[in-house]
């Protein structure tokens, strides 16, 4: 790889010997006079580096321009002369232009630490949380290019009714599931499907301390906004000029989710704030003093909110509407009323009779009660008061396909591609499939027999759950499954179903050759006969300690090296998805 922004700066400004003290040290204030003044002996070092002349030099019909706010921005960060990592202050707040918290201008952004970072979020298990690293965007620039360049994608199988099938090809009218890191997925995903997706769902961690969001540090809220940041961003790419998003969210981290989605996708581009009142107050959640909370909040944004798709919807009046309201009919036995629809200028009103089954209902508001949640066994409630079509696949906050119809229905057509990128059991998936349209779905976690992959197959089956009824859904289509590689989860899943201890000798000897051994380990401090005389469930934690859990996947770019072994069809359909057919 090659020298870091970091380092190729520092070497560079020290060749002047006026920049640095009689240590040899740096100084950041003299650095800053001159670059304010441009001085010349200052550019020229800097246009002398190449490196330095891409990165801080905009090229203008010919002219190089220095980029003095880049550059002073670069300086600034603390992280230059090892003092902080990051340009954001400790605490969380609205602020201009990264500077003051207090402001009198009328643009407001949300700053947070580590806001200038990337973080990559890896997650082997839904317990389990690996040490990340916040990658910088100007000090970590070369580490950020390698992480979100495409990654290659392997193990493409395909399902339909007729059960599993090798994949030989992509098209546009495929729809996807893939496993693996969400944020890498989407990047890998960002030149075939730029501008083509029409609808973005997605139901993250609520970053409550109780689920899969376990960053349990004093940053942790900051690294859930860099965690949303970095994926929201790459949304709005991959978003259609009409297209919209739906982040589905509780109280803990709504508010400020709605701040930083006017920053990306600009503040005119709101649509809407749903109120899903999914329960009622009995239970466990009635226990205690203050009221009960039984609604999450579903923000909704556009790409561009004039050209947005958005149907009109209506609901059922209530019966209590239809009772006060509607008499029948003597003359045909329908359900009608009288409705005034113009008066004379007499004073007359002239009448018009409205029938009931020729009503569309109540226009949809943003209130959404008629809706309720899904629980483990719908046995356990009364029909009618709780959802009893569907049971829980996978985790409790599984989100039912009622829901998921409506927004497809306010947001999409037939045949419009479909992204939810927290994809969890899959009802966006299932949903999506049910209602003729395309989808594409990420989820890096592996729920076993209830995994989006074994939900679409009963859904292809022609399974009877959720909307199937209502939709008249009787099966077919078909998906196709893929896996971001990563040889570091190929070795931690052998790790873990070995039983025998001369296998895991052998992976021993594997990891201490390999790429992504942890740079905290010295291979020869790992001794073989000391290895071989431990428990086996020892040696194999042992061995998953060994691993540097955030290498990387491998990039695209690396598909043709042979020591990766990719097939010759796995390579032909990765170059389609970016864009080398």
């Amino acid at each position: 790889m090659d020298k870091t922004y970091l380092e190729e700066l520092t070497q560079v400004l020290q060749k002047d010997d006026r920049l640095v003290n009689k240590d040899g040290k740096l100084l950041k204030t003299r650095i800053t006079e001159y670059s304010q003044n441009l001085d010349n002996d200052l550019i020229k070092l800097l246009l002398a580096n190449k490196k330095l002349r891409d990165f801080f030099f905009k090229d203008i019909e010919g002219t190089l321009v220095f980029n003095q706010d880049k550059f002073l921005t670069f300086v600034h960060n603390e992280a230059f002369l090892a003092d902080s990592f990051t340009a954001y202050k400790n605490r969380i707040g609205l602020a201009v232009d990264r500077k003051d918290y207090i402001t009198e201008h009328n643009e407001v952004v949300l700053n947070w630490p580590y806001k200038d970072c990337v973080l990559e979020g890896g997650q082997d298990k839904e317990d389990q949380k690996r040490d990340e690293v916040f990658w910088n965007e100007t000090l970590g620039a070369d580490q950020q290019d390698v992480l979100l360049a495409p990654k290659v994608i392997t193990g493409f199988k395909k399902y339909d009714k007729a059960g599993e099938h090798a994949v030989t090809e992509l098209t546009d009218k495929d729809n996807l599931i893939i496993r693996g890191n969400n944020l890498l997925a989407l990047y890998t995903l960002k030149k075939r499907y730029t501008g083509k997706i029409k609808l973005i769902y997605i139901d993250p961690p609520f970053n409550t301390g109780n689920d899969s969001f376990n960053y349990n540090d004093r940053f942790n809220h900051s690294t859930w906004l860099v965690y949303m940041k970095n994926r929201l961003e790459i949304a709005r790419d991959l978003l259609a000029e009409d297209g919209s998003i739906f982040v589905h969210l509780d109280h803990n981290e709504s508010h400020y989710t709605k701040v930083l989605m006017d920053e990306i996708f600009g503040r005119s581009n709101f649509v809407d704030e749903i109120i899903w009142s999914y329960g009622t107050a009995s239970g466990g959640r009635a226990s205690g003093a203050k009221p009960v909370n039984i609604h999450d909040y579903i923000i909704q944004y556009a790409k561009s909110y004039s050209r947005r798709i958005q149907n009109k919807l209506f609901t059922p009046y209530s019966q209590k509407y239809i009772d006060d309201w509607f008499k029948y009919s003597d003359n045909d036995g329908r359900r009608y009323r009288r409705r005034l629809i113009e008066k004379s200028g007499s004073g007359d009103a002239t009448w018009k009779k409205q029938y009931l089954d020729e009503s569309p209902g109540v226009p949809l508001t943003t209130v959404w009660s008629d809706i309720k949640q899904v629980y483990a066994d719908p046995r356990a409630y009364k029909a009618g008061m709780e959802n009893t079509t569907e049971i829980v696949k996978g985790f409790n906050g599984q989100k039912p396909e009622e829901l998921l119809m409506r927004i497809l229905q306010m947001a999409t057509n037939e045949g419009d591609l479909v992204l939810d990128y927290h994809l969890g059991t899959g009802t966006t998936v299932a949903v999506a499939h049910k209602m003729n349209r395309q989808f594409i779905g990420i989820e890096q976690l592996d729920y076993g027999k209830n995994d989006p992959t074994s939900r679409l197959k009963e859904v292809i089956d022609g399974d009877r759950a959720g909307i199937s009824t209502s939709m008249g859904w009787l099966g077919g289509g078909s998906f196709v499954y893929g896996i971001l590689m990563n040889d570091v989860n190929v070795f931690i899943k052998e790790v873990e179903k070995a039983n025998d201890s001369k296998v895991l000798s052998g992976l021993l000897t594997t990891v201490l050759s390999s790429n992504f051994l942890s740079h905290r380990v010295e291979p020869s401090l790992v001794e073989s006969n000391t290895f071989s005389s431990l428990p086996v469930s020892q040696q194999k934690s042992l061995l998953i300690d060994l691993v540097n859990k955030n290498k990387l996947y491998v990039n695209y770019h690396d598909i043709n090296d042979s020591s990766y072994k990719i097939d010759s069809n796995t390579k032909k359909i990765n170059s389609w998805l970016q864009g080398r057919e």
